[in-house]
């Protein structure tokens, strides 16, 4: 289990699973999400959401993974820009490890 920072004063967090990850991994849902300018703000948050929604709406059964990242995740009350960012950090940091198997 991991945990992100999910705003700047480091007073909100939310918790991340090795399951979370492996979605993530699975569906490729960081790919081309960022620009070239690195930013992550609001905008790349609703790019995110919308890209879920489409994954939930066009899989014929529901994946429990996608349907667990998208309840405990993205769509968190606490998934703002900030959390985003450290979860793409936290995703950066992980795979490695699990391409290391």
């Amino acid at each position: 289990m991991y945990k992100i920072i999910a705003n700047a004063s480091g007073t909100r967090s939310i918790d991340i699973t090795t399951e979370n990850l492996e979605t993530i991994d699975r569906f490729s849902l960081f790919r081309n999400l960022v620009d070239s300018n690195g930013i992550v703000d609001d905008t790349v948050l609703d790019k995110l959401r919308l890209n879920v929604r489409s994954l939930v709406e066009s899989t014929s059964a529901s994946d429990k993974g996608l349907m667990d990242l998208c309840f405990n995740v993205i769509y968190h009350p606490n998934m703002k820009a900030t959390a985003l960012h450290n979860l793409i950090v936290l995703y950066g940091e992980h795979k490695p490890i699990e391409n290391a198997d």
